[in-house]
């Protein structure tokens, strides 16, 4: 080895040290340090939103022709009457028409007080068309609302189509649910409050299986502009369609005169007057002696005040939904329809209601996406037991001036977890209670913010 190294020069000593170098063990040879590297596996977090969406325009179509009953639809005498709580024979056709369009508004505005509302009162074709262009163009890649009122009108056809007027109000006019469509555009959401309003998803279903060319009997309905414009649909486009109906396809409206005429828009909107008034309605309302619709419509505080009566029940009936729907729904169905977008979550929370209240008149709502049946889940207990608590206090708050006391339902559900905690078995399943625990973490923790902010700016203010 010694006369390897003559020719590089070295003295003898030199190159002892050299080959003693060489001899040495080498390091960072074990397999861990050959093997290919590779990043670490992690599962994905799939309870947080990547994609966040919002409901930026709504379209408010409402179809009454007050005064003229459609020719299709025999009502009972007495009949339901009100429109977003407004009786349209109390006043003139028209200020009716303008102050129910207007209410519709205010109702959606306590979801969604950001969005651009545009309303269309017994429109004609073109201006529907108008007036969902204009919506698409300027929501760009957001969602877009359309609200459908049909109750003046006849019921959809089976050819997939809804009805409008002419321009002078002496023909209804069908518009196909393909135009509309082709209007709206993606993403959107449609609710349609109406008899036989099933019909118009089994059209939308039908349509989305045809994949990008409608049926020959389609395409004779609908005009040229939908047929030139659905060759560049695509199926998919058609299934993320978000669809909200009130009945099915062969089902005619509740029209018992102690409900409103639009019972369905009722409760997606009005969520905690219709439940009060149903409450009413049932036989439990008659356990609560002197109870009346007229002393439940007194009931004091603000909808957004959760330390007032009005105002814990709809914190309550939140989160009640909320838990109803994590826990009959699919985990991928929950987070698209009640952690995307707030207008929607908003809407199929109180979808729920729906189908418990219109089950009860033989009315089932149904949806697109489909919703398993949730009219008979146990949280409905719940809820009926908090209205129990509340309004067993309402004659002493109205006639005395007593304290409003708070529910116990909150401190009973945080209870429920504890007990989860602690004695559950090691196989058990996510308990049933956690959107609620996590509702009040989240109230609390926003609270505690907004008394640290307090803190800190009254701290500044002594300070300077």
């Amino acid at each position: 080895m010694t006369g390897d190294y003559e020719d590089l020069g070295l003295t003898p000593e030199e190159e002892l040290d050299l080959e003693a170098d060489w001899n040495l063990p080498l390091a960072f040879t074990k397999q861990r340090h050959t093997e290919k590297i590779e990043g670490t596996t992690t599962l994905t977090q799939t309870w947080r939103m990547k994609e966040r969406m919002k409901t930026v325009s709504v379209a408010l179509v409402i179809c009454l022709n007050v005064g003229v009953d459609p020719p299709d639809i025999v009502k009972t005498q007495p009949c339901a009457r009100l429109e977003c709580w407004i009786d349209p024979l109390s006043t003139s056709p028209q200020k009716a028409l303008e102050g129910i369009g207007a209410n519709l508004q205010k109702q959606y505005e306590r979801w969604q007080p950001r969005a651009r509302y545009k309303q269309s009162l017994d429109p004609t074709v073109d201006e529907v068309k108008k007036l969902c262009t204009s919506l698409r163009r300027n929501a760009k890649e957001e969602r877009v609302l359309f609200h459908y009122n049909g109750h003046g009108v006849p019921k959809p056809t089976v050819n997939g189509e809804i009805w409008v007027f002419n321009k002078s109000y002496t023909q209804y006019i069908p518009l196909s649910v393909y135009d509309l469509h082709s209007w709206m555009g993606t993403p959107s959401i449609y609710v349609y409050d109406c008899s036989n309003a099933g019909i118009i998803l089994k059209s939308f279903r039908d349509f989305s299986t045809q994949g990008d060319k409608p049926t020959e009997e389609a395409a004779l309905n609908a005009s040229q502009t939908s047929t030139s414009s659905l060759a560049s649909t695509s199926t998919t486009a058609v299934k993320s369609c978000i669809q909200l109906a009130s009945c099915g396809p062969n089902e005619l409206l509740p029209m018992s005169p102690d409900l409103p005429a639009d019972l369905f828009t009722s409760c997606l909107t009005t969520p905690i007057k219709i439940a009060l008034r149903w409450y009413v309605l049932q036989n439990s309302g008659k356990l609560i002696s002197g109870l009346t619709q007229e002393r439940v419509d007194r009931i004091p505080g603000q909808l957004n005040d959760r330390r007032t009566m009005l105002g814990e029940l709809n914190w309550i009936f939140t989160a009640i939904t909320d838990t109803i729907a994590w826990n009959v729904l699919p985990r991928d169905l929950f987070q698209k329809l009640f952690r995307q977008d707030l207008l929607v979550a908003s809407l199929f929370r109180n979808f729920l209601l729906a189908e418990r209240i219109m089950r009860t008149y033989n009315c089932t709502p149904v949806s697109c996406p489909a919703l398993p049946p949730t009219y008979q889940h146990h949280m409905w207990q719940a809820w009926d037991l908090a209205l129990d608590l509340c309004l067993g206090q309402l004659g002493d708050i109205l006639d005395n001036g007593a304290s409003f006391k708070h529910s116990p339902f909150f401190a009973e559900q945080l209870t429920a977890f504890q007990v989860w905690l602690n004695y559950g078995s090691i196989d058990r399943n996510p308990p049933e209670q956690l959107p609620i625990v996590l509702q009040v973490i989240l109230i609390y923790a926003v609270a505690a913010k907004l008394c640290y902010y307090q803190q800190v700016t009254m701290s500044y203010k002594h300070v300077h």
